[in-house]
């Protein structure tokens, strides 16, 4: 989503830069350019309008033009506005003292409402929530079973009530929440294909019967501009607090997503890409600028490796591997974490750059499949020490793993560089692992080099991550 737009705004600021000095015609062209990558994108023509106004009137001034870095002020200029665009602060969803909680989903019929509902329970158990999932739509065919099948995959009971009145199953599942002790409820509402005047009526109705201390309608990132005037209708007849945009990693334009804030005023909550429960993230707008100016997104990266670096068993592995002293097994535990945060393609797409590289087709995303497969085909003593596999155990290998000896040698390339890679890290960094050594006592997670005085990922702060975002962000430039 938005790679398109991404990859064009980038195109502007690398001919930009090959400039040592702007002029009021260069600012000219370059605005023109991004008005037009903007409105190929979908964005509404009023919000571009907007935009693009405010933005090149902040260029134009005397000290932007005249500073010694006059592309890094352009950069800076967009970046604050399209963060202001995309709403500037975050704005997280906060639950009340009042148990239960009732959060209401509304949207159009094929929005993924449902999905999202179940992917929010998720999220909520996570913090340690109790959350239970109502199913009011009586509709669509099989929407309950589908409700159902998601609860059933991630823990979370389904109240589905009986008949076909949506707004008494809604208050009888706050009532069976309270019966079961549940401090969350989630109620997944019914949808049309568009607005409709009956679907309106009965998202009030069921709003006025059960008080809902949140109400988010769930968007498909995927519908463009179109969907400001749905959203604009729902926050007249409604008055939704927030917005879950779905479907973030499909192909369209994308446009809507920049849109729906400065348009109706409603802030962006979360996002959703792909299908699996844990895919729902909290939506922050001075990210997301980042990732579409192609600056990368190390913080959520460096957030993702904290919440991944928790058992007590790779705590272990990575005291051994902070003393530089890796086997294929730690290799293997390092694939497996790079899975945990999303994967080669999310890791790579939060470096600067990250994106234009995916699109590219640089990057390989089976890589890790194939790795795993050839450790697996090794014994547990070759695993341990790699230095012993010679011709004969590689060729029996590959043929373990269905591959060639050439793949099997190019892992054991790779882990060699990697190995040594780390030895040098360590040392230039003197990071070593913190743990008391003894068996049975627990160990803390090593640091990330060029961290160790920050006190490790463990107790790295949000102030310590920006900065080190910051950083990324000055190179990239």
């Amino acid at each position: 989503m938005l790679e398109s737009l991404s990859e064009k705004l980038q195109d502007v600021f690398d001919r930009l830069r090959g400039k040592g000095r702007l002029t009021e015609e260069d600012i000219n062209e370059a605005m023109r350019e991004i008005r037009l990558a903007l409105l190929e994108a979908d964005v509404n023509f009023k919000v571009v309008k907007s935009f693009v106004n405010r933005t090149k009137e902040r260029c134009l001034e005397a000290d932007v033009l005249e500073s010694l870095t006059p592309t890094q002020n352009v950069i800076k200029i967009v970046l604050d506005e399209l963060t202001t665009l995309l709403g500037q602060t975050d704005s997280k969803l906060v639950l009340s003292s009042r148990i239960p909680n009732v959060i209401m989903l509304v949207g159009l019929q094929g929005s993924g409402k449902t999905t999202a509902a179940a992917k929010l329970a998720y999220r909520l158990m996570q913090e340690n929530h109790s959350p239970l999932l109502v199913a009011c739509d009586v509709y669509r065919p099989a929407a309950a079973d589908q409700l159902q099948t998601l609860g059933g995959e991630i823990g979370v009971r389904v109240y589905r009530g009986e008949g076909q009145d949506p707004v008494k199953i809604a208050r009888e599942g706050v009532q069976d929440a309270i019966d079961n002790l549940r401090d969350v409820v989630i109620i997944d509402t019914a949808g049309r294909l568009h607005v409709d005047e009956e679907m309106m009526a009965e998202a009030v109705a069921i709003k006025e019967a059960v008080k809902p201390d949140q109400i988010l309608m769930v968007v498909d990132a995927m519908t463009g501009q179109d969907v400001v005037s749905v959203v604009e209708a729902f926050a007249q007849e409604v008055d939704f607090d927030g917005v879950i945009m779905a479907k973030m990693d499909g192909d369209a334009r994308g446009g809507g997503a920049l849109s729906i804030r400065e348009v109706t005023g409603k802030p962006i909550k979360f996002i959703s890409s792909g299908e699996k429960p844990d895919s729902l993230e909290e939506f922050h707008p001075d990210r997301m600028a980042k990732r579409i100016l192609g600056m990368g997104d190390m913080v959520s990266l460096i957030e993702s490796a904290v919440r991944v670096q928790q058992d007590e068993q790779e705590a272990v592995e990575a005291e051994r591997i902070s003393r530089g002293q890796i086997t294929l097994d730690d290799f293997l535990t390092m694939n497996r974490q790079v899975r945990k945060m999303g994967g080669i393609a999310r890791l790579i797409s939060a470096l600067p750059g990250g994106d234009r590289a995916l699109n590219s087709g640089q990057v390989d995303e089976g890589v890790l499949d194939s790795m795993e497969t050839i450790i697996n085909s090794m014994t547990k003593q070759e695993r341990q020490k790699p230095d012993i596999l010679n011709g004969s155990r590689r060729a029996r290998i590959a043929a373990g793993a269905g591959v060639s000896v050439t793949e099997v040698n190019q892992l054991i390339k790779k882990f060699n560089e990697t190995r040594k890679t780390v030895k040098q890290m360590m040392a230039q960094f003197g990071v070593t692992g913190t743990g008391k050594g003894k068996r049975g006592r627990r160990r803390r997670p090593m640091n990330l080099p060029g961290m160790d005085a920050m006190g490790g990922l463990d107790s790295l702060s949000m102030s310590d991550i920006q900065h080190f975002q910051d950083m990324m962000d000055n190179n990239a430039r």
